[in-house]
Order: structure tokens, then sequence, then C-alpha cells
């Protein structure tokens, strides 16, 4: 009798720590903004300026203005975004020149770092007065990889794994983790870094192979992707997958249309649901999550804004 009372204690015991990992992996909102180490923010005059109405906040400086469905244009950004068919895949590319990488941001959702502390793209975007924006690498669902953000260090512990640097003077990089540390990309003037890959073009060439794939990820999803042409000249790239109309793109179909774009770097982000492509006010592309077309809530966003 003991021993079958004893086996049932064990069995509820068992089943509530495994209802617990799971909530605490997927639901509990953790907070960890308190553990962020600033350093070397004043790597831009004048790079943290309130979210608004992007518009009006440029005019305001007495620039010239142009906005329509595929373009934006101030005195420091320009966008022109075009919609390509390839692979049997729908991809929506943002060519994205700027005066300085300070107008390349990223946000948090809800403001806030922390683990499952999630929010749609275009709501981030919103909230921020992105031109532009893409989702970014979900640091949220990881316990490990770099996350430096405009500038800060809010995650040092690395995963062993490719990581995407964007410098200050409006270069990108990619480098693995266990190179450098985190305080080290910044000293190097890393501007923003983001955990997920892998790199797709480095110096010129395709850095991935027919086989290469993310996780148990399919072969073909939805993806996001940012690349370099020249400093402080990039392309944001989205594209649509896992539908009728549009089959989604592999790593490497979607590193050589990255290259075919005249990139010298890029880098793959969180894609799948995830992927999603935000300019002018609406969502351009069309997220696909568990199965509908609907926008996944996500941890984070990289943008332009000014």
């Amino acid at each position: 009798m003991k021993k079958h009372v004893w086996a049932i204690c064990f069995t509820v015991l068992l089943a509530a720590f495994t209802v617990y990992l799971a909530l605490d992996t997927f639901v509990i909102a953790k907070v960890y903004n308190g553990n962020a180490v600033e350093v070397n923010t004043s790597m831009f005059a004048d790079s943290e300026e309130e979210a608004g109405d992007v518009t009006e906040e440029a005019e305001s400086r007495g620039a010239e203005v142009y906005r329509d469905e595929s373009s934006y244009g101030d005195d420091n950004v320009s966008i022109t975004l075009t919609e390509y068919e390839k692979y049997g895949t729908t991809i929506y590319v943002a060519d994205v020149t700027l005066s300085s990488a300070e107008y390349l941001k990223t946000a948090f959702a809800n403001g806030t770092y922390g683990k499952n502390v999630t929010e749609t793209t275009s709501s981030i975007a919103e909230e921020n007065g992105a031109i532009l924006a893409v989702n970014g690498d979900f640091y949220g669902s990881q316990e490990k990889g770099y996350v430096i953000r405009n500038g800060v260090v809010y995650r040092s512990s690395a995963k062993g794994s490719e990581v995407l640097c964007i410098f200050a003077d409006g270069t990108i990089d990619v480098v693995n983790d266990r190179d450098y540390t985190a305080d080290e990309l910044v000293g190097m003037g890393v501007w923003q870094a983001f955990s997920f890959g892998p790199g797709l073009v480095e110096d010129g060439a395709v850095s991935v192979d027919e086989n290469d794939e993310v996780g148990r990820a399919k072969a073909s999803n939805p993806r996001t992707a940012i690349g370099m042409i020249d400093a402080n000249h990039f392309v944001f790239v989205v594209s649509d997958g896992r539908t009728d109309e549009s089959e989604g793109l592999s790593l490497y179909e979607l590193a050589e249309f990255m290259l075919s774009l005249g990139v010298t770097e890029a880098y793959n982000l969180d894609g799948g649901g995830s992927s999603t492509m935000y300019f002018n006010g609406e969502v351009v592309n069309n997220p696909t999550s568990s199965g509908r077309i609907k926008e996944r809530e996500v941890s984070d966003i990289v943008y332009v804004g000014t």
C-alpha cells in the first residue's frame, strides 16, 4: 500500500514539475532589465530619440520627406521596397541607405528585456516609431547567446554560434562567439549583435551549403535576413512560405538570393512564423503562424527609425 501511495505521489510531483518547466520555458514572463550592463552608449551623438511619428519628427528638423507605398526618404534615411518572385516564393526586399548606423536600431517587446515577453513585430514597430522593421532573433526563446542592442550588453553568455555584428561605422560582420566576449565586441565598435544564424554570405561568397538548416526546421520556410552591400547600405529580406502560393526558401536559396542583391555579408534571423516585414505603417508580407496568415508574437525587432 505504501509503495502504491509513493508511486502516486511521485507521478503527481513529476507531472507538476513537467508542467512548471513547460510554463517556465514558454509562458511565464521574466523581466531581466535590472541585469543589463551599459557600455559605450556614446557611440553616436543624440542617438536615443523619442519614438513618435517619423514624418513629423523629420520635418521638425527641416528635412524634406517623401513617402509612398514602396519608398521613404528624408535627410538621413532612404528606403525602397521591391517584391520578387523566385523559387516559387514571394520575397520582399527593402533596400536601405542611411547617413549613419545610429538609424539602424532594435527594440524589445513591451520595451522590456526578458523571457517570454512578446508582442507582434508591427506592435513593437508602431510603439517605437519605426519606418521599416523586421523580426529579430527571438532572444527570449534562448538561454544563451549574445544580446547587444543599441550599444548596450544585455546578455554576455556565449552559446558557441555565429553572431551578427553591426558596427557603429555602418558595416556588418559575422563572428563566432567563442572568439570574442560581448564586452570585447562593444569595445570594437559593435552597435547591435544578434545570436541566431547562420551567416549566409561572408566576404562576398555563399557560406552555407544545400544541406544546412536551422535545427529541425523544414527545408523551405518563411525567412528573415539582413545583408550589407556597403557601409550604411543594407538590405532587409523577408520571404513568405508554408502556403500554396508561396513555398518558402531553404537557407541555401536565401543565401543565393542575398548574393544576387549584391551583398558582401548576410545573416539569417529568426524565421518561420516569426518572419514579418513592416513598412510605412503596414505589414507588407504574409506572416504564417499555426497554419494561418497571422503575425506571431516575438521578443524583438530590428528597425530603421529617425
